[in-house]
Protein backbone atom coordinates (compact mmCIF):
# COMPACT_ATOMS: atom_id res chain seq x y z
CA UNK A 1 0.00 0.00 0.00
CA UNK A 2 1.49 3.68 -1.19
CA UNK A 3 2.12 5.85 1.88
CA UNK A 4 -0.73 8.18 2.07
CA UNK A 5 -1.54 12.09 3.16
CA UNK A 6 -2.26 12.22 6.65
CA UNK A 7 -5.41 14.64 5.56
CA UNK A 8 -8.18 12.45 5.33
CA UNK A 9 -7.83 10.20 7.64
CA UNK A 10 -7.12 12.81 10.27
CA UNK A 11 -10.37 15.32 8.52
CA UNK A 12 -12.45 11.65 9.12
CA UNK A 13 -10.52 11.45 12.78
CA UNK A 14 -12.04 15.10 13.88
CA UNK A 15 -15.30 14.31 12.48
CA UNK A 16 -15.81 10.23 14.01
CA UNK A 17 -14.35 11.72 17.39
CA UNK A 18 -11.30 9.62 17.81
CA UNK A 19 -7.81 10.54 17.46
CA UNK A 20 -4.92 8.47 15.39
CA UNK A 21 -1.23 7.80 16.87
CA UNK A 22 1.65 9.92 15.23
CA UNK A 23 4.53 7.32 16.60
CA UNK A 24 8.42 8.47 16.25
CA UNK A 25 10.77 6.15 14.93
CA UNK A 26 14.47 5.67 15.56
CA UNK A 27 15.51 2.91 13.52
CA UNK A 28 14.43 -0.07 11.23
CA UNK A 29 13.45 -2.38 14.15
CA UNK A 30 11.24 0.76 15.84
CA UNK A 31 9.42 1.27 12.33
CA UNK A 32 8.75 -2.57 12.21
CA UNK A 33 6.58 -2.33 15.52
CA UNK A 34 4.71 0.16 15.19
CA UNK A 35 3.63 -1.04 11.46
CA UNK A 36 2.97 -4.41 13.48
CA UNK A 37 0.88 -2.64 15.84
CA UNK A 38 -0.86 -0.59 13.33
CA UNK A 39 -1.91 -3.47 11.40
CA UNK A 40 -3.07 -5.38 14.24
CA UNK A 41 -5.01 -2.94 15.02
CA UNK A 42 -6.17 -1.91 11.73
CA UNK A 43 -5.69 1.18 13.02
CA UNK A 44 -4.40 4.19 10.43
CA UNK A 45 -0.89 5.69 11.85
CA UNK A 46 1.50 8.43 11.37
CA UNK A 47 4.91 7.37 11.73
CA UNK A 48 7.04 10.13 12.38
CA UNK A 49 10.97 11.27 12.57
CA UNK A 50 12.18 14.30 14.15
CA UNK A 51 15.10 16.12 12.61
CA UNK A 52 17.63 14.73 14.75
CA UNK A 53 16.67 10.63 14.38
CA UNK A 54 16.55 11.42 10.68
CA UNK A 55 19.78 12.53 11.12
CA UNK A 56 20.90 9.28 13.39
CA UNK A 57 19.05 7.07 10.48
CA UNK A 58 21.30 8.10 7.82
CA UNK A 59 18.72 10.87 5.97
CA UNK A 60 15.49 12.15 5.05
CA UNK A 61 15.59 9.56 2.10
CA UNK A 62 17.03 6.27 3.74
CA UNK A 63 13.83 6.81 6.29
CA UNK A 64 11.65 7.03 3.90
CA UNK A 65 13.10 3.99 1.83
CA UNK A 66 12.79 1.90 5.20
CA UNK A 67 9.41 3.14 5.86
CA UNK A 68 7.92 2.36 2.31
CA UNK A 69 9.85 -0.83 1.71
CA UNK A 70 8.64 -2.16 5.22
CA UNK A 71 4.91 -0.92 4.31
CA UNK A 72 5.28 -3.50 1.41
CA UNK A 73 7.32 -6.41 2.70
CA UNK A 74 5.28 -6.56 6.00
CA UNK A 75 2.19 -6.33 4.17
CA UNK A 76 0.96 -3.57 5.78
CA UNK A 77 -2.66 -2.50 4.49
CA UNK A 78 -4.19 0.11 6.63
CA UNK A 79 -3.05 3.89 5.85
CA UNK A 80 0.23 4.86 7.05
CA UNK A 81 1.94 8.43 6.46
CA UNK A 82 5.67 9.68 7.01
CA UNK A 83 5.58 12.33 8.86
CA UNK A 84 8.51 14.77 9.67
CA UNK A 85 8.04 16.06 13.64
CA UNK A 86 9.57 19.54 14.13
CA UNK A 87 11.08 20.41 11.20
CA UNK A 88 12.50 23.69 9.61
CA UNK A 89 11.81 25.49 6.75
CA UNK A 90 14.33 23.81 5.12
CA UNK A 91 14.15 20.01 6.21
CA UNK A 92 10.48 20.62 5.43
CA UNK A 93 10.96 21.15 1.90
CA UNK A 94 13.55 18.40 1.06
CA UNK A 95 10.94 16.09 2.98
CA UNK A 96 8.68 16.75 0.27
CA UNK A 97 10.88 16.38 -2.13
CA UNK A 98 12.04 13.01 -1.01
CA UNK A 99 8.68 11.55 -1.08
CA UNK A 100 7.13 12.09 2.68
CA UNK A 101 3.89 12.80 2.62
CA UNK A 102 3.32 14.55 5.93
CA UNK A 103 5.17 17.17 7.06
CA UNK A 104 5.03 19.51 10.27
CA UNK A 105 6.51 22.81 9.66
CA UNK A 106 7.60 24.36 13.04
CA UNK A 107 8.28 28.41 13.10
CA UNK A 108 7.01 28.98 16.77
CA UNK A 109 10.95 29.84 17.72
CA UNK A 110 10.61 32.43 14.65
CA UNK A 111 8.82 36.32 15.12
CA UNK A 112 5.14 35.24 14.30
CA UNK A 113 5.27 37.16 10.76
CA UNK A 114 7.86 35.07 9.66
CA UNK A 115 6.45 31.96 10.62
CA UNK A 116 3.05 32.40 8.76
CA UNK A 117 4.66 33.40 5.74
CA UNK A 118 6.77 30.58 5.70
CA UNK A 119 4.29 28.42 6.51
CA UNK A 120 2.15 29.87 3.58
CA UNK A 121 5.07 28.30 1.57
CA UNK A 122 5.21 25.33 2.94
CA UNK A 123 1.44 24.46 2.54
CA UNK A 124 1.80 25.73 -0.97
CA UNK A 125 4.76 23.53 -2.14
CA UNK A 126 3.28 20.59 -0.10
CA UNK A 127 0.00 20.57 -1.55
CA UNK A 128 1.40 20.67 -5.23
CA UNK A 129 2.80 17.08 -4.13
CA UNK A 130 -0.25 15.63 -2.33
CA UNK A 131 1.62 16.36 1.25
CA UNK A 132 -0.19 17.24 4.49
CA UNK A 133 1.14 19.79 6.41
CA UNK A 134 0.84 20.80 10.40
CA UNK A 135 2.43 24.01 11.78
CA UNK A 136 2.60 25.12 15.10
CA UNK A 137 1.52 28.18 17.06
CA UNK A 138 3.43 28.81 20.38
CA UNK A 139 5.78 25.98 21.29
CA UNK A 140 5.07 23.23 22.97
CA UNK A 141 6.58 22.76 26.36
CA UNK A 142 9.88 20.83 27.00
CA UNK A 143 12.54 20.51 24.35
CA UNK A 144 12.46 18.89 21.06
CA UNK A 145 15.77 18.92 19.12
CA UNK A 146 16.77 21.84 21.22
CA UNK A 147 13.70 23.87 20.47
CA UNK A 148 12.31 24.40 24.61
CA UNK A 149 9.20 25.34 26.19
CA UNK A 150 7.70 25.41 29.13
CA UNK A 151 4.00 24.65 28.71
CA UNK A 152 2.75 27.78 27.12
CA UNK A 153 -1.09 28.33 25.91
CA UNK A 154 -1.60 29.52 22.12
CA UNK A 155 -2.46 32.83 21.54
CA UNK A 156 -5.88 32.05 19.86
CA UNK A 157 -5.74 34.74 17.36
CA UNK A 158 -2.72 33.53 16.17
CA UNK A 159 -3.98 29.85 16.01
CA UNK A 160 -6.93 31.59 13.49
CA UNK A 161 -4.45 33.00 11.08
CA UNK A 162 -2.53 29.65 10.94
CA UNK A 163 -5.45 27.71 10.17
CA UNK A 164 -6.07 30.28 7.34
CA UNK A 165 -3.11 29.65 5.58
CA UNK A 166 -3.97 26.76 4.54
CA UNK A 167 -2.90 23.80 6.94
CA UNK A 168 -4.01 20.50 7.28
CA UNK A 169 -3.62 20.03 11.26
CA UNK A 170 -2.75 22.59 13.64
CA UNK A 171 -0.48 21.99 17.00
CA UNK A 172 -1.28 24.68 19.56
CA UNK A 173 -0.09 24.37 23.30
CA UNK A 174 -2.68 23.65 25.45
CA UNK A 175 -0.48 22.94 28.64
CA UNK A 176 1.64 20.24 27.30
CA UNK A 177 5.24 19.47 27.29
CA UNK A 178 7.45 17.05 25.89
CA UNK A 179 9.81 14.16 27.59
CA UNK A 180 8.74 13.02 30.86
CA UNK A 181 5.59 14.96 32.97
CA UNK A 182 7.04 16.50 36.30
CA UNK A 183 5.15 15.63 39.13
CA UNK A 184 3.32 19.23 39.96
CA UNK A 185 2.16 19.25 36.14
CA UNK A 186 -0.89 21.09 36.46
CA UNK A 187 -2.99 19.22 33.51
CA UNK A 188 -3.92 20.28 30.46
CA UNK A 189 -5.52 23.33 29.74
CA UNK A 190 -9.39 22.06 28.46
CA UNK A 191 -11.13 26.08 28.76
CA UNK A 192 -8.22 26.87 26.37
CA UNK A 193 -8.22 24.28 24.04
CA UNK A 194 -12.60 24.24 24.02
CA UNK A 195 -11.52 28.47 23.41
CA UNK A 196 -9.47 27.26 20.45
CA UNK A 197 -11.36 24.70 18.57
CA UNK A 198 -14.28 27.25 18.42
CA UNK A 199 -12.34 29.63 17.36
CA UNK A 200 -10.99 27.45 14.29
CA UNK A 201 -13.69 24.69 12.89
CA UNK A 202 -12.76 21.69 12.50
CA UNK A 203 -9.46 21.48 11.87
CA UNK A 204 -7.85 18.46 13.56
CA UNK A 205 -5.56 19.58 16.47
CA UNK A 206 -2.57 18.04 17.28
CA UNK A 207 -1.48 16.87 20.78
CA UNK A 208 2.29 16.89 21.20
CA UNK A 209 3.93 15.41 24.53
CA UNK A 210 1.34 12.50 24.35
CA UNK A 211 3.66 10.44 26.60
CA UNK A 212 2.25 10.98 30.33
CA UNK A 213 -0.50 12.63 29.96
CA UNK A 214 -3.31 10.27 31.57
CA UNK A 215 -5.91 8.79 29.98
CA UNK A 216 -8.88 10.65 30.86
CA UNK A 217 -7.14 13.64 29.76
CA UNK A 218 -6.16 12.27 25.99
CA UNK A 219 -9.83 11.14 25.78
CA UNK A 220 -11.06 14.31 26.70
CA UNK A 221 -9.22 16.38 24.48
CA UNK A 222 -9.81 13.71 22.01
CA UNK A 223 -13.97 14.87 22.20
CA UNK A 224 -12.82 18.35 22.28
CA UNK A 225 -10.91 18.32 19.07
CA UNK A 226 -7.59 16.81 18.87
CA UNK A 227 -7.24 14.31 16.43
CA UNK A 228 -3.91 13.61 16.33
CA UNK A 229 -1.56 12.68 19.53
CA UNK A 230 2.14 12.12 19.18
CA UNK A 231 4.12 9.57 21.39
CA UNK A 232 7.82 9.04 21.61
CA UNK A 233 8.92 9.15 24.64
CA UNK A 234 6.84 6.07 26.30
CA UNK A 235 8.43 4.42 23.50
CA UNK A 236 11.71 4.92 24.51
CA UNK A 237 11.43 3.89 27.60
CA UNK A 238 9.80 0.82 27.89
CA UNK A 239 12.47 -0.26 25.15
CA UNK A 240 15.14 1.08 27.52
CA UNK A 241 13.05 -1.33 30.43
CA UNK A 242 12.49 -4.37 28.42
CA UNK A 243 16.73 -4.40 27.60
CA UNK A 244 17.61 -3.23 30.43
CA UNK A 245 15.77 -6.30 32.19
CA UNK A 246 16.78 -8.68 29.53
CA UNK A 247 20.71 -7.99 30.42
CA UNK A 248 20.24 -7.78 34.03
CA UNK A 249 18.51 -10.85 34.04
CA UNK A 250 21.97 -12.42 32.12
CA UNK A 251 19.89 -13.52 29.05
CA UNK A 252 23.20 -11.68 27.09
CA UNK A 253 25.37 -14.56 28.62
CA UNK A 254 23.25 -17.10 28.12
CA UNK A 255 24.34 -18.70 23.98
CA UNK A 256 24.34 -16.46 21.62
CA UNK A 257 22.34 -13.96 23.76
CA UNK A 258 24.13 -11.30 22.77
CA UNK A 259 23.19 -11.34 19.13
CA UNK A 260 21.51 -8.20 18.67
CA UNK A 261 18.05 -9.81 16.97
CA UNK A 262 18.28 -11.29 20.48
CA UNK A 263 19.15 -8.83 22.96
CA UNK A 264 16.65 -6.41 21.27
CA UNK A 265 13.81 -8.53 20.52
CA UNK A 266 12.55 -7.56 23.96
CA UNK A 267 12.65 -3.80 23.42
CA UNK A 268 10.82 -3.82 20.08
CA UNK A 269 8.21 -6.29 21.47
CA UNK A 270 7.57 -3.83 23.98
CA UNK A 271 7.19 -0.72 21.79
CA UNK A 272 4.81 -2.90 19.86
CA UNK A 273 2.51 -3.78 22.80
CA UNK A 274 2.88 0.13 23.75
CA UNK A 275 1.72 0.96 20.46
CA UNK A 276 -1.39 -1.51 20.47
CA UNK A 277 -2.70 -0.17 23.49
CA UNK A 278 -1.94 3.60 22.92
CA UNK A 279 -4.14 2.79 19.46
CA UNK A 280 -7.28 1.31 21.86
CA UNK A 281 -6.58 4.81 24.09
CA UNK A 282 -7.13 6.91 20.74
CA UNK A 283 -9.72 5.74 19.76
CA UNK A 284 -8.27 4.42 16.33
CA UNK A 285 -8.69 0.64 16.47
CA UNK A 286 -10.61 -0.84 12.87
CA UNK A 287 -10.55 2.92 11.65
CA UNK A 288 -8.09 2.41 8.87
Amino acid sequence: MPLVSGAEFLKAAREGGYGVGGFNTNNLEWTKSILAAAEAKKAPVLIQTSMGAAKYMGGYQVCYDIVKDLIDSMNITVPVALHLDHGDYEDALECIEVGYSSVMFDGSHLPFEENIEKAKDVVAKAHAKGVSVECEVGSIGGEEDGIIGSGELADIEECKQMVATGIDYLACGIGNIHGSYPENWAGLAFDHLQAIAKEVGDIPLVLHGGSGIPLDQIQKAISMGVSKINVNTEAQEVFAAATRKYIEAGKDLEGKGFDPRKLLAPGFTAITELVEQRIEWFGSTNKG
